[in-house]
């Protein structure tokens, strides 16, 4: 009964919601947008893509003109990790939960090949992210999806998690650094202050390539943070 009352509740406020995007003048119908209204459209300019560097003009918005919202956005994952740690980490000294099943010698040593190969992909998509898709968070998050997979593969795998803690404060730290050098070299707040290179080059972009590592290596330590609270308890002395 209750999951039917859900249900209804759900469909009743989609509808409510639908039908009032549906009657607002800022949500046009699908395919009238007109391009020269959005703000998104001033970044396209040949001007602003030479000035920043990045060949992957997603990446110049999100990390060049927009990097304090992308600091904020950074943030965000970190109170939820620190949410997490509350909710689930003990006080006293946590050990991991035991799996419901024993893990075979192949599933061992095939995880660890695996867990070599997910990580080459996430330096690379981290490294390449004012190139291609991709860049800091979805590189960050397939770091800690390796870390995940060796938790599954092998019951005795736990990961240094005080490496994780200074690791994650390091680069936190640093991006809010670059950011003030920013202000001081340039005029603005994670402004860029080093040569952009050519577009197209691996190094070029100017700060981008550098806050995307920064932004790689904290994303990917505060999600394996969460990994290991959710798969740990705390040790019965």
């Amino acid at each position: 009964m209750k999951n039917l009352f859900g249900l209804v509740i759900s469909i009743i406020l989609g509808v409510i919601i639908i039908l009032a995007l549906s009657n607002s003048a800022s949500f046009p119908k699908f395919g009238e947008v007109d391009l020269a209204d959005r703000v998104s459209d001033q970044y396209l300019d040949q001007a602003n893509i030479d000035d920043v560097g990045s060949a992957n003009i997603v990446t110049a918005v999100v990390v060049g003109y927009r990097g304090f919202d992308t600091l904020g956005e950074v943030t965000v994952l970190l109170i939820s990790a620190l949410g997490v740690a509350l909710i689930l980490g003990g006080s006293g000294k946590q050990k991991r939960l035991d799996l419901k099943f024993k893990p075979n010698f192949m599933l061992r040593v095939g995880s660890k090949v695996l867990f070599v190969i997910i990580l080459m992909t996430s330096l690379y998509i981290i490294l390449h992210g004012h190139l291609t898709p991709g860049g800091g968070f979805p590189g960050g998050a397939i770091i800690a999806s390796a870390i995940l997979l060796m938790y599954l593969a092998d019951d005795q795998f736990r990961s240094n998690i005080k490496g994780f803690k200074i690791l994650e404060g390091t680069a936190g730290s640093l991006f809010v650094i670059i950011g003030l050098l920013g202000l001081l070299f340039a005029n603005y707040f994670l402004q860029n202050f080093i040569p952009v290179g050519t577009v197209g080059s691996l190094l070029s972009a100017g700060i981008i390539p550098i806050i995307y590592v920064l932004i790689g290596l904290k994303v990917g330590s505060e999600i394996s943070g969460i990994v290991d609270n959710f798969l740990t308890e705390e040790e019965l002395i």
